[in-house]
């Protein structure tokens, strides 16, 4: 599509005073075709509707792995905070937060499908969950290596004491996430 970027209407809808699914307008620049395209995206922040095969599919195309998704709802269902991006009934991107309501809420999992990638999805999934997190002492977020940048962009800060015991530890140093001090 070439260069993109979207502009994001605003969105309001609540159930119970939590924020549960809305519809954003969203207009699409492509450069390469001159030509504007309107998107209707709809945004869940719940999960009663999501089909976790096609979750796990996103993942593995975003590329953020192969994840199970047995595991996937299980994690979602124990996550605070969710953010599933549909365009028409196509699931294209996902974020979520585990929270403890007062203390810290630790976003994660953000992924978007590589065709809407560079659009601005990624970083409104950040933004709804940094503002869903609001009220915490801190919110705190792993990036991918290599996506750091992106997060600085949003107001997020390297931590110099954060540490990780992975299950698998010496496939997480190969990767980059963690190092030997």
């Amino acid at each position: 599509m070439g260069n993109r970027q979207l502009l994001f209407d605003g969105c309001h809808s609540t159930l119970m005073g939590q924020l549960f699914c809305c519809q954003k307008n969203v207009t699409l620049h492509a450069t390469e075709y001159s030509k504007e395209i309107i998107l209707k995206l709809e945004w869940l922040y719940s999960q009663d509707k999501i089909n976790w095969g096609n979750l796990s599919d996103l993942y593995k195309a975003a590329p953020l792995g192969n994840k199970n998704p047995e595991d996937l709802e299980k994690a979602f269902s124990n996550s605070m905070f969710k953010c599933f991006v549909f365009d028409d009934e196509k699931l294209i991107g996902v974020g979520r937060g585990l929270a403890d309501g007062v203390d810290c809420s630790y976003i994660c999992d953000v992924a978007v499908l590589p065709d809407y990638q560079g659009t601005g999805i990624g970083k409104e999934i950040v933004l709804n969950l940094v503002e869903l997190s609001k009220g915490h002492k801190k919110i705190i977020l792993y990036a991918y290596p290599g996506k750091e940048s992106f997060y600085k962009k949003l107001g997020f800060k390297q931590m110099n004491t954060a540490m990780a015991i992975f299950e698998n530890q010496n496939h997480a140093v190969e990767l980059g996430l963690v190092n030997e001090f």
